[in-house]
């Protein structure tokens, strides 16, 4: 019995999951998150920010990076940068967006919405 407990539990590490994140994508949004020291980078195969419960970005398995905006800067920022909304596991986030690769490499540009996101999530009533 001992025995068959030790190899259910080694399997179970084993199939531990693995992120499929691109290292170089989970550099950058890694460098990103460490623009602002008081956020805390959560969740070790999907890397993901909270406040008060409240999520406010997302770095999916893709390695599209999802961030949180406030109503009225969501289509300025998809015009601008010529995006859409975050869509993960088949469900469109209303509020959230999908950063292109080519800013995700711009952390300084990039900044001011991680700014924007943290200020308006943490307004939210928490959960």
């Amino acid at each position: 019995m001992m025995l068959l407990c030790s190899r259910v539990l080694e399997e179970s590490v084993a199939k531990k999951k693995e992120s499929k994140i691109p290292a170089e994508t989970l550099e950058l949004y890694e460098k990103l998150i460490a623009t602002r020291p008081e956020i805390e980078r959560k969740g070790d195969v999907h890397p993901y920010t909270s406040v008060h419960g409240h999520m406010f970005t997302y770095l999916d398995q893709s390695g599209v990076l999802g961030i949180r905006l406030a109503h009225d800067e969501v289509d300025p920022f998809l015009k601008k940068y010529k995006t859409t909304l975050f869509e993960t596991y088949g469900v469109v986030k209303k509020d959230w967006v999908a950063v292109p690769a080519s800013l995700l490499l711009k952390t300084r540009e990039l900044q001011k919405y991680l700014d924007r996101s943290y200020e308006f999530t943490k307004r939210l009533k928490p959960k």
